[in-house]
């Protein structure tokens, strides 16, 4: 279990390798569950004491094995409990790593539709400002330099990139 929880924050892990494991120690814990809670009925029914199954000597023995049967069941459910918690937090973790990644990949798709939304504009062949001269050129390289490094300056800062 210790191991899981170590390999969730591992980067050099594989999200596969972890939730085989996972599922596999959940598996196993499902068997001994299987095993252990008949026990518990068993060893219920041989401690009654109106049926007088076992010897009244041997009711100490029966009674420590009933607890242990009781703990085992106990230890099991937590343990199931934890590979759970393990598999929603890994699904959290990669849930924000999506997020990061989007992140980055808008900040470049609004930083590429900069230039492409100007020279959109300024390749109309309709008279507009700067038609056809050389200030139209400067006028939509300085737009598309000034809106491409604004945007990668802002989203540096959010530490988006």
């Amino acid at each position: 279990m210790e191991d899981l929880e170590d390999a969730l924050f591992d980067d050099h892990s594989s999200d596969h390798d972890l939730q085989r494991r996972s599922f596999e120690l959940r598996k196993a814990l499902v068997r001994l569950r299987r095993v252990v809670l008949p026990m518990r009925e068993v060893l219920n029914t041989v401690l009654r004491r109106d049926l007088e199954i076992a010897d009244p000597a041997m009711q100490p023995f029966f009674q420590d094995v009933y607890d242990h049967v009781l703990r085992a069941s106990d230890w099991t459910e937590s343990l199931r409990d934890m590979v759970s918690s393990i598999l929603e937090t890994h699904i959290s973790i990669q849930g924000n790593r999506m997020n990061l990644v989007m992140k980055k990949l808008t900040s470049w798709a609004a930083i590429i539709a900069v230039p492409t939304a100007v020279t959109g504009f300024f390749g109309q062949n309709v008279p507009f400002l700067g038609f056809q001269s050389t200030l139209g050129l400067v006028l939509s390289l300085s737009m598309i330099v000034g809106g491409g490094v604004g945007l990668y300056i802002l989203f540096r800062r959010k530490e988006w990139i």
